[in-house]
């Protein structure tokens, strides 16, 4: 390809081999013509560079960088080093892209060119892998198609999937590629976006099909435990929303609650209380924090003190019964208050 496609399909491959041809099938027929396909073997021993090969030798929009084995991250890197497109979409070896993805997310960016993150609808699949806590997770992410609730929801988990994401190799280079904190590298990534004031948007329609299996990087690599997202949720809380604040109080003193503020707590965040309906606990302390009653929200933000109040309950329905509480109280969130699980 002599001159730069308009998208760089960034795909690191390690030990692909059932899901591959299906993978690379997808993307050789999307609608957008001007793309590369910058295919990174990251040491595969399954055979996985032998048909990345082959389909290269083939189609000429598929470039082979064939790598030792240093880790997901490490490949992204060296693949976006190697990126020409003006605009670069993530994509994994083991999922299948609809045919209009690329062509409808390239055209977002030029009908905005103050965007800076864009990504789709998902599905998981197939069906019968798919366990009832991917189906709600998949329901949260596909409701979050402004730029706005991105926003709001940023710290209740990843937003963005990140092999559905789009985003310009100029914005990369802003960033500095993917960092390496020992947790999820693209979450950072949002949320180091997100903090400098990027715009993020999703495409309405379905346009990913993300794989469940159990050899998925997600259940198999250390940085993607709960404990790592914790870790990279505190930083970005205290950096951003917290920055400033005199006051903190965390809504839960169960296990979530405890465990986001073990970290909050590491980086200097001023926890002052927590709240809890669960009469068992109030009267108690958590990390040397008292634990009192949720009607007594009303009392403890009548300070003149400012004070952020991050939600932490992780029971499914409690979201939207936590927000209607809050709302009754005035408070208005990402403000007021954070919802964080």
């Amino acid at each position: 390809m002599s001159t730069a496609p308009r998208v760089s399909v960034l795909l690191p491959v390690f030990n692909a081999r059932p899901f591959l041809d299906e993978c690379l099938r997808s993307l050789t027929q999307q609608t957008l013509e001007e793309l590369e396909i910058v295919a990174v073997d990251d040491g595969s021993t399954d055979g996985s560079a032998e048909i990345l090969e082959s389909w290269s030798e083939s189609d000429s929009r598929i470039r082979v960088l064939r790598r030792p084995h240093l880790g997901h991250l490490a490949a992204l890197n060296a693949g976006l080093q190697a990126c020409r497109g003006e605009l670069v979409a993530r994509m994994d070896a083991d999922d299948v892209t609809h045919p209009e993805r690329l062509r409808l997310q390239a055209a977002a960016f030029e009908a905005d060119p103050e965007l800076s993150v864009v990504s789709c609808k998902v599905k998981h699949f197939p069906d019968e892998a798919v366990a009832e806590g991917f189906r709600v997770y998949e329901e949260w992410l596909n409701g979050l198609l402004s730029h706005e609730l991105i926003m709001r929801d940023r710290f209740i988990e990843s937003p963005i999937p990140h092999p559905t994401a789009m985003v310009p190799r100029a914005t990369f280079r802003e960033f500095g590629g993917y960092h390496d904190h020992g947790w999820p590298e693209d979450y950072d990534l949002w949320l180091r976006m997100a903090h400098a004031g990027k715009r993020f948007l999703k495409i309405p329609e379905t346009l990913y099909y993300w794989r469940e299996h159990s050899s998925r990087l997600t259940r198999t690599d250390a940085r993607y435990a709960l404990e790592k997202f914790l870790a990279c949720k505190a930083r970005y809380l205290v950096a951003g929303p917290l920055r400033g604040v005199g006051r903190v109080i965390v809504w839960g003193a169960g296990q979530t609650g405890r465990r986001l503020s073990k970290h909050l707590i590491r980086r200097g965040a001023p926890i002052e209380v927590f709240i809890d309906i669960d009469q068992e606990k109030v009267g108690r302390t958590l990390r040397g924090r008292p634990i009192v009653r949720a009607e007594s929200l009303a009392e403890l933000l009548d300070s003149r003190m400012r004070t952020v109040l991050l939600v932490a309950v992780s029971s499914r329905g409690a979201r939207q019964i936590i927000r209607d509480n809050l709302a009754k109280l005035r408070l208005r969130e990402t403000h007021d208050y954070w919802i964080t699980a």
